[in-house]
């Protein structure tokens, strides 16, 4: 697993995504809208080439969602040390606030 993290992050590092060999988005192609993880291919590029500046004016979204995807995988993997984290994270609440807050995301970015 580790050595894919290091590829994956090899790739976005030395090839920017605003060429052709990165895929491009679907839903915007289709919608002509933003999604939330817009912009998230050339923010890792900036990331990893020590811009974090820039990163945050592709996709500021990015800042929040992994951090976030990363507490939610430790907590998965550690559920037998954080029974009651794990129980409050599974909740169907928690996720509908999730979506609710990335579909709102997508909206305000789309509108402003």
């Amino acid at each position: 697993m580790a050595i894919a993290i290091i590829a994956v992050a090899a790739v976005y590092a030395f090839f920017d995504p605003a060429g052709s060999l990165f895929p491009r988005c679907m839903f915007k192609a289709v919608t002509g809208w933003d999604c939330p993880g817009c912009g998230s291919q050339r923010a890792l590029h900036a990331l990893l080439t020590g811009h974090p500046a820039e990163a945050w004016h592709y996709n500021p979204y990015l800042f929040i969602a992994v951090p976030v995807a990363l507490f939610f995988g430790f907590v998965e993997a550690y559920q037998a040390r954080f029974p009651a984290l794990h129980r409050a994270l599974i909740r169907p609440a928690t996720f509908y606030i999730l979506i609710i807050l990335t579909v709102l995301w997508t909206i305000a970015r789309n509108l402003l």
